[in-house]
């Protein structure tokens, strides 16, 4: 971590516990958007972990990502999500103790992303056996399907309902299982949804990608635009977001989790029904009350949920009220039926959720049941304010409230930990206990949710504005509770008469109490017995009779979810905590664009500068002894290069000759606790340029060796180079030496009949003489003045004699044969096969010179081979020792020869001599001759 402090002016700092001003909300968004800009986008507080959607692939999450942080130290590398999930994960094999990571964050902040990263990250690094393969496989798949559980925007996909994983290991480190909680407050959206959102994911998946006969047995057309529950955000249709893709998907999804093909037709007649149920519409009768005009869709309600029409009607349009010994049935006006068609299309959606996600936990179920250690991941909703905030977000801000409470005490309670572990006096720290307002909210009967019980379970008339009455009653006097009757004069004008406003620890929210009633209110006892008499096999195991034996005050949409929530901060509170705080750079989706006052209001919802405030109000920085000391030995020559003694006594001598004051800083029992983040900046910038002295004279040092290591290199190279040329010379001379003794001995032994000894002199003299007799030939046989032989050759003499006087022409003959065989060396390979004609042919004409041709004939250039034989007086051409035609020397008047590479040479003859009209052609690179006479001047 210490070694990205020195690009600190350019990319920020990788703790915000290390910004100078702490306190500076403008310093924090500084440092944000420095680490930004260079795709940088985690940065941690102490341990928890900040991320901003970049929205564009970084190649962060390569598998060579995940082996970097695989068993390092949390802050010896930069900050990552898998460093978080790697830390997890060391703590609980080491420690053998169960751990969380909570992920919040608005929608689009990257929230669901980040939960996948940490599975892979699991997946990917843990031991790997055949039964990891199986979870794996279905733990990754499950997150499509539970999908069926989060909404759409026009820009981002995110969940309605707060998924708690758990990943189950085996002693080892092995997942071996997984488990599933949802907390699922957001059923409202499935019958209404604000201005740029999306209903559930499921509805468009089916709509869009569910095939021709499955909509035809559903009842269901394609076009999201014909049913009530999907359009009332206005973006049916997202360009970011493909529907028949994803349907694919959860399709798959379905198949790996081992769904029957009867559970999925449940299912999906579950899902129809909601849409069906969203067009049903009422009018007045005569009488004021109720009754369905859509007749068509009831029915459809009616056939894929497995009850009787007209008991689905009274439903409806009927609500039952129980005397002491009689049922009667009292209709609902059309503001009531309203209601009650959405009460059960949330029942319904809801419950069938909650059995997806119990079908999903009996996939991953394990079946070992020795003891296991357990990884909890959490994706919750950050806090939200909108233009309008109903029962929705006050349920979700009160979960912030209360995760914010814990994420404060259980800092603080792990800072007092550490300071009492290190001996180290534990100063109080003044911060926004948020407790008071989470009394307000949940506390037994004076809080919110208890006064909203009342209101929704008390017999009479009650409305959205006694409600509102009832809360100024009770909580009227409270610091953190203003309505438009309790506010003053400024702050009335910004309250509607129907609202009412809580001052959380992020800021002010105003709530709407129209319709908080009837959200609040539980399934009817009566609209639950018709749901139970369902022939759906899934309502039937979601709706039990046994809920109408309980004669108990059924609880309230409000109390469920604040027991619910109890419930998580129980388990939460059980577990070692890691926090990763999501952000949402900008609202268009477009990377590398940095809103500062989109991202300011995140930085305060999300409790950052507050839970920035707590970890720096004792020691910004807190280092194990071993690791300070490694660091930063090289600034005192006491411990450079090695320190003898203890760690501890190292450090302390270390931080006197550096000059640290008194009260910047604390030893601890095994850590050095150093106050402000200056003074370890001082000391960081006093090690990189102590370091870069050493890295230049070990470059030197480096730098001297390599070249003494070459220059060792080149001389043994010269070396060896120079004993080759040695070598290759006494080589030589000893082929020399032997050459001259060889010879030297056949001197010797040169008057020896042949033999070994004088073999080669004598081969020698015998090839000089005859190249020397090569130029003194005589010019006849008279001339007897032959070049003497040597002594060891007097019997040529007469050899030599006998053959010259066998010669029947003269030496003359003799020279122009040997220059013709010298110009037709190579060029005579036709004479082997015309050796019987040439042979005939010297007995008729006695030639001097023949080749082979092949003659054309003037009409129509028929090729037939022949030979051209030239002599002394006359030029003939010959067909097997048969004269075809005689040219006389005498009748030439002409030779023409083709400057192409054709070998044409023409004879031209006088017109007297009449030769026969023939063209000759020879062998390729021979010469063509054609044979013409002469008229006048002109060839014909």
């Amino acid at each position: 971590m210490e070694g990205a402090l020195v690009a600190r002016d350019r990319v920020g700092i990788q703790d915000f516990v290390l910004l100078d001003s702490h306190t500076s909300e403008n310093a924090f968004l500084d440092n944000l958007r420095k680490r930004y800009q260079e795709n940088l986008i985690y940065t941690y507080i102490g341990t928890l972990l900040v991320s901003v959607n970049p929205y564009k692939e970084l190649g962060i999450y390569t598998v060579k990502q995940m082996e970097q942080y695989k068993g390092v130290n949390f802050f010896e590398l930069p900050p990552h999500i898998y460093a978080i999930a790697d830390n997890a994960y060391r703590v609980m094999c080491t420690e053998y103790n169960n751990h969380f990571i909570l992920i919040s964050g608005e929608s689009g902040a990257g929230k669901t992303e980040a939960s996948k990263k940490i599975l892979q990250y699991f997946a990917m690094t843990c031991p790997t056996t055949e039964q990891l393969q199986v979870v794996r496989d279905r733990l990754l798949l499950s997150n499509p399907v539970l999908e069926m559980g989060s909404i759409g925007s026009s820009f981002v996909i995110t969940f309605s309902l707060f998924p708690f994983v758990f990943l189950f290991f085996s002693s080892q480190g092995a997942p071996v299982g997984g488990h599933i909680l949802s907390y699922l407050i957001e059923k409202s959206r499935v019958v209404y949804q604000n201005p740029g959102e999306r209903n559930f994911h499921i509805f468009y998946q089916l709509l869009e990608g569910g095939e021709e006969d499955l909509l035809h047995d559903l009842g269901l057309e394609r076009n999201p635009q014909k049913y009530m529950y999907l359009i009332q955000g206005h973006c049916a249709k997202v360009s970011s977001i493909n529907d028949r893709s994803d349907w694919r998907t959860v399709h798959k999804a379905f198949t790996v989790i081992d769904f029957k093909a009867r559970d999925l037709e449940n299912l999906f007649g579950v899902i129809a029904s909601v849409l069906h149920l969203g067009n049903i519409q009422f009018e007045e009768d005569s009488n004021g009350h109720a009754i369905i005009t859509t007749g068509s869709q009831i029915k459809w309600i009616s056939k894929l949920l497995g009850v009787h029409l007209s008991i689905l009607q009274e439903a409806l349009t009927h609500r039952k009220i129980e005397a002491r010994f009689e049922e009667v049935l009292s209709p609902l006006d059309v503001d009531l039926a309203f209601y009650a068609r959405d009460a059960v299309a949330k029942a319904i959606y809801g419950r069938t959720f909650t059995w997806l996600v119990n079908k999903i936990n009996s996939s991953l179920a394990n079946k070992d049941l020795t003891r296991k250690t357990v990884i909890g991941l959490l994706d919750i909703y950050g806090f939200e304010v909108f233009e309008t905030n109903s029962f929705e977000q006050f349920c979700i801000n009160y979960c912030n409230e209360k995760l914010q409470q814990l994420l404060i005490e259980m800092t603080l309670k792990a800072e007092q930990e550490e300071y009492e572990l290190e001996g180290i006096e534990w100063e109080p720290i003044p911060y926004f206990n948020n407790k008071i307002i989470c009394d307000l909210v949940e506390e037994k009967h004076k809080g919110i949710i208890s006064i909203l019980d009342e209101e929704c379970l008390r017999p009479g008339e009650a409305t959205d504005l006694s409600f509102l009455e009832k809360l100024e009653e009770k909580v009227g006097d409270h610091a953190h509770f203003v309505t438009r009757k309790l506010a003053d004069q400024k702050t009335r004008k910004s309250i509607d008469w129907v609202d009412f406003r809580l001052l959380h620890y992020a800021g002010e929210v105003t709530y709407c109490t129209v319709g908080e009633k009837t959200r609040a209110q539980p399934l009817l006892a009566w609209r639950c017995h018709v749901l139970c008499r369902s022939k759906n096999g899934i309502l039937r195991e979601c709706f039990h009779l046994s809920e109408l034996d309980n004669r108990r005050r059924p609880e309230t949409v409000a109390t469920q979810f604040k027991n619910s929530l109890a419930s998580l901060i129980d388990i939460l509170m059980s577990k070692e905590p890691s926090y990763i705080r999501c952000i949402k750079p900008n609202d268009d989706k477009a990377a590398d664009k940095f809103d500062d006052s989109l991202i300011r209001h995140q930085v305060k919802y999300l409790g950052l500068m507050e839970h920035l405030r707590v970890r720096r109000a004792g020691f910004a920085y807190r280092r194990k002894y071993e690791h300070f000391l490694q660091r930063y030995k090289s600034l005192c020559p006491d411990t450079w290069p090695y320190w003898q003694g203890t760690a501890a006594k190292g450090v302390e001598k270390l931080i006197k000759h550096i000059g640290y004051k008194p009260e910047e800083y604390k030893m601890g029992k095994t850590k050095i606790f150093i106050r402000f983040p200056r003074t370890l900046f001082a000391t960081e910038d006093a090690f990189e340029f102590r370091k870069n002295r050493i890295q230049a004279k070990y470059k030197g040092c480096l730098g001297k060796r390599e070249f003494q290591k070459m220059r060792e290199a080149a001389i043994k190279l010269e070396s060896c180079w120079r004993g080759v040329l040695a070598r290759k010379l006494a080589k030589k001379r000893m082929w020399a030496a032997q050459t001259i003794r060889k010879y030297i001995r056949g001197f010797i032994h040169r008057k020896q009949p042949l033999n070994r000894n004088n073999k080669d002199f004598v081969r020698l003299v015998q090839y000089t003489y005859l190249m020397k007799l090569r130029d003194h030939i005589p010019k006849n046989v008279l001339d007897k003045s032959w070049l003497k032989p040597p002594e060891i050759m007097q019997e040529v003499r007469a050899v030599r004699t006998s053959v010259f006087r066998s010669l029947s022409f003269a030496p003359k003959q003799m020279e122009e044969k040997v220059i013709a065989s010298g110009i037709f060396c190579g060029k005579k390979a036709g004479y082997t096969r015309k050796a019987a004609s040439a042979s005939k042919t010297r007995l008729v004409v006695g030639f001097q010179y023949v080749t082979p041709v092949v003659k054309y004939d003037r009409n129509g250039f028929k090729p037939r081979e022949r030979l051209l034989v030239l002599t002394r007086v006359a030029a003939y051409v010959v067909e097997m020792a048969k004269i075809k035609q005689r040219i006389e020397y005498a009748t030439l008047r002409g030779l023409s020869a083709s400057s192409l590479g054709d070998h044409i040479l023409v004879i031209h003859v006088s017109e007297d001599s009449k030769p026969e009209k023939v063209a000759v052609s020879l062998y390729p690179s021979m010469v063509c001759v054609c044979v013409c006479e002469m008229h006048g001047n002109k060839t014909s």
